[in-house]
């Protein structure tokens, strides 16, 4: 059991560094966590790149359920940012619902707890969005706040965490 936590910028080659981690372990899991967008032709194409690159004898699971990263075997997880944007919108935070935040908090605690217990050999991609500017709406701010507090969470307890820039690797732990 190992849990590598890679991070990096938007098209920074993170997802690419994380299934070149684990080229060569046979079966894998590939727990896709963004939902399809219908009529997004980019997304589309997106979602297409990736699935492309994956080896045949990969599973893909489209899911949100941390429950899911309980299982033995090998995990790869695209992306915690896609994850922790659908938790938002599950729970009603993007639209102000009364308890969403309280929803939304145990939701990344269930993700986190997922994440320290699993038996399974687990890579996770998300971004770093810390790097950026101040996002200019409340709800920016919140999924960038809500995202960098999960991505500490998992760094901390990680065993591997990369960081990609510009396509180059750096191991920081």
């Amino acid at each position: 059991m190992s849990r590598v936590l890679v991070l990096g910028g938007s098209r920074s080659g993170k997802s690419a560094h994380a299934e070149a981690l684990l080229a060569d372990a046979g079966d894998v899991t590939y727990l896709a966590t963004a939902p399809p967008v219908p009529g997004d032709a980019e997304w589309a194409e997106r979602v297409a790149a990736h699935r492309a690159r994956r080896p045949p004898g990969w599973t893909t699971l489209e899911t949100t359920a941390p429950s899911d990263l309980l299982r033995r075997g090998t995990v790869l997880v695209d992306s915690v940012t896609t994850w922790v944007a659908a938790l938002m919108d599950e729970t009603g935070v993007w639209t102000d619902e009364p308890g969403a935040r309280d929803r939304l908090a145990r939701r990344c605690d269930a993700l986190v707890e997922a994440w320290t217990t699993t038996p399974a050999h687990v890579v996770a991609v998300s971004d770093e969005v810390g790097l950026g500017v101040v996002p200019e709406t409340r709800s920016g701010r919140l999924f960038r706040d809500t995202l960098g507090s999960v991505n500490q969470r998992l760094a901390g307890t990680a065993d591997e965490v990369w960081f990609v820039v510009a396509g180059l690797p750096q191991r920081l732990r």
